[in-house]
């Protein structure tokens, strides 16, 4: 039963985290610190961050065919990102899990905040300082995209992404789908499909390095797996989705939830940090 139930949580997170490129590890993260109090933060990060890797590769296979994945940009982009995912996830084996729940809490309130100010139509900015570069491509449904951004901006903003994906074991999509549209003017669904492009690749480097540090092993593997699973299953449908749906809705709600979830796990912290030994 306890299979059925990941398989479950794995098909959500993956089809919500597709639909909206964020890769699912903002749902899965504190459903798993909610539900294994008792466990490091680096375990739960390795298991999350996993699943992200499974979920965004899924993801970005089908929104490839769909050409709506900036692949030149997602590439300069990883180069810097990649690396601050590799720094987030040796980090995170150093840091007490009280302090974890703090950080992660004020994140994701700060993260339903974005999440829902990105619902109000802000299409970006138009005017851009520093360096310029131009895209334009027209994808599978013959939509042309003409754009443009500040390439010094991005490549800092991924190994900002890079750098707390890891730490935090959520994918980075959160924050990195809202700053490409707000701050380097990409259009909505090429944000999504490129961000998930992006998060793949440094979802797979921070796990790597939890495989070579032992922090990801065999006994990860009855949750990670059916996790994993249903993750891959639901990336394909969120792709999808995104075609005919809006999503404006659930993107309220998501925000909604996750403040009320940041809350709940700060609230916790801070009894924690406040309670005697």
């Amino acid at each position: 039963m306890q299979y059925f139930w990941l398989l479950l949580l794995g098909l959500t997170v993956g089809s919500f985290g597709t639909l909206i490129g964020a890769g699912g590890g903002f749902l899965l993260m504190p459903i798993l610190l909610l539900a294994f109090p008792n466990r490091e933060p680096a375990s739960l990060t390795a298991i999350s961050l996993a699943v992200v890797f499974f979920n965004a590769t899924s993801g970005s296979y089908s929104y490839a065919k769909m050409k709506r994945v900036d692949f030149r940009s997602g590439l300069l982009f990883l180069l810097t990102g990649v690396p601050g995912a590799v720094a987030g996830a040796y980090v995170v084996r150093y840091v007490p899990r009280h302090v974890f729940d703090f950080v992660f809490g004020l994140f994701l309130l700060a993260g339903g905040f974005l999440v829902f100010v990105r619902t109000l139509g802000v299409s970006g900015h138009k005017h851009q300082s520093g360096p310029t570069f131009a895209r334009d491509f027209v994808d599978a449904d013959e939509i042309r995209h003409i754009y443009g951004y500040n390439l010094t901006l991005g490549m800092s903003l991924s190994f900002a992404v890079g750098l707390v994906s890891s730490l935090l074991g959520i994918g980075g999509g959160i924050i990195h789908v809202p700053a490409m549209v707000n701050m380097l003017s990409f259009p909505v669904h090429v944000a999504t499909a490129t961000s998930h492009f992006v998060l793949a690749v440094m979802a797979m480097a921070g796990t790597v390095v939890h495989m070579i540090d032992g922090t990801l092993g065999w006994a990860e593997l009855p949750k990670l797996l059916p996790l994993a699973a249903g993750a891959v299953i639901g990336a394909r449908a969120g792709a999808h989705m995104s075609r005919r749906v809006g999503g404006h809705w659930i993107m309220r709600s998501l925000a909604v939830a996750l403040g009320l979830v940041g809350l709940r796990i700060l609230v916790s912290a801070i009894v924690a940090f406040l309670s005697p030994p």
